[in-house]
């Protein structure tokens, strides 16, 4: 993605901010040279995977298939001590796809926190990853809600769905409805060894810098 495209997203995101009364810690609004001049706090915040994240999955088409997140906290897997759980807040546009996927570790609730309707399909798989056709049963608020294979799942601002470990969801905005602000409550997060696609994505490309950064993303904050 190019740099020009990643601001233009974070700024989108801070405007949903604003609009719906959110407020990030201090260090999510921090710039690159803020970053620089606190390398302990840069250090932490790394670490646990903290902060901004934008990508378009590889696709080179952010608008129809991208996400933007911010990681709020988080512990580090199998660390004594560290947080047990995370949570998050994704930015998804209208009829803006994050790919299919499940997690091997990680149960999750995604909440509709303000905005449009957040769109989810699900499919079971066997323990090779495989989809299964056999329907699913999700906690919608916590009461059961049978679903066939891939039949749409519509949260509401407010509504909220339980994903457990090694089901397979993608989500997307309703067009029509306005973006979405989500959010995410989960166990303890790696997303660099807990996020498994079911179809191949693309090679995530090193950064195109057209223009300085709006703000560090958290695997480039140190």
């Amino acid at each position: 993605m190019k740099r020009s495209e990643i601001n233009a997203a974070l700024l989108r995101a801070m405007k949903t901010l604003k609009h719906w009364r959110w407020a990030l810690p201090e260090w999510g609004y921090w710039t690159a040279a803020e970053f620089a001049a606190d390398p302990q706090a840069t250090a932490y915040l790394r670490a646990h995977q903290l902060g901004w994240d934008v990508t378009d999955f590889g696709s080179g088409r952010f608008a129809e298939c991208g996400l933007v997140l911010f990681c709020l906290r988080n512990g580090i897997v199998s660390v004594e001590g560290e947080r047990t759980y995370a949570e998050k807040l994704l930015f998804v546009e209208e009829g803006q796809v994050t790919p299919t996927h499940r997690h091997a570790a990680k149960m999750e609730d995604i909440i509709n926190r303000a905005g449009g309707d957040l769109v989810i399909e699900f499919a079971a798989a066997d323990a090779d990853g495989n989809v299964l056709k056999d329907d699913v049963t999700v906690p919608l608020d916590g009461l059961p809600r049978k679903l066939a294979a891939w039949e749409p799942l519509v949260l509401s601002p407010g509504q909220s769905v339980t994903i457990r470990t090694g089901l397979y969801h993608r989500f997307y905005g309703r067009r029509g409805g306005g973006p979405v602000l989500v959010g995410e409550v989960s166990q303890v997060n790696d997303d660099n060894s807990d996020n498994f696609f079911l179809d191949p994505i693309g090679r995530f490309a090193a950064i195109e810098e057209d223009e300085p950064p709006l703000r560090p993303l958290w695997n480039e904050a140190g």
